[in-house]
């Protein structure tokens, strides 16, 4: 399950139906905006000026990729209440939201049921993610005791973010996700990966 198919769920959606994986189910609540083009590289101005919903523009270009894949677009916005019937089934989660308190959510569900996912995050031209595969690597509350409160947490449509990091740190999500849904599970890295794309750090 991608959660979110904005920035980085577009990307990481792209990657994984090109990969061949059997099935995504995307999970947004949001409609395609002009101004989020320049990081969501599934969408184009058509979908913007229809004002689809994402995850309806996401399935129809996706399913354009890889006709063998099984889509699943979800309109809804994931909370504490729906993550057991969303990700209930599902091998892998996937990060493509955009604030803390959604990945949170994630992260217990994960570490409760056992369940792998990928944290990742880009705002202005940093980047950075996390493979958490509960029991054997550390957790998102490992690293943050606990989301930042609301006014402090750096959104993109606060902050802004360059496009070819959002790009960046999916291809690496994505990465990770194939090595799991591969078995290749000693692959995966065990670190909290940080990227700074413009100071090249």
């Amino acid at each position: 399950v991608v959660v979110g198919v904005g920035g980085l769920g577009s990307w990481v959606a792209d990657l994984l139906a090109r990969a061949g994986v059997g099935m995504l189910r995307l999970v947004d609540s949001d409609r395609v905006d002009i101004t989020n083009l320049h990081r969501q590289g599934l969408y184009d101005e058509s979908d913007a000026r229809a004002g689809d919903a994402k995850v309806h523009a996401a399935a129809r270009r996706l399913g354009a990729i890889n006709s063998q894949l099984e889509i699943q677009p979800v309109r809804q916005r994931l909370d504490a209440a729906n993550i057991y019937e969303l990700a209930g089934d599902v091998d892998l989660i996937l990060d493509g939201t955009d604030n803390f308190a959604a990945r949170f959510i994630i992260n217990d569900y994960a570490v409760k049921t056992g369940t792998p996912w990928v944290f990742a995050g880009a705002v202005a031209a940093e980047a950075q993610t996390m493979t958490i595969i509960p029991h054997r690597t550390p957790c998102l509350r490992c690293i943050f005791d606990a989301p930042p409160p609301p006014c402090t947490d750096p959104a993109c449509r606060i902050a802004g973010v360059l496009g070819p990091a959002v790009a960046t740190i999916a291809a690496i999500e994505a990465t990770e996700a194939v090595k799991i849904l591969a078995g290749c599970r000693d692959r995966v890295s065990p670190y909290l990966l940080k990227l700074d794309l413009w100071d090249n750090r």
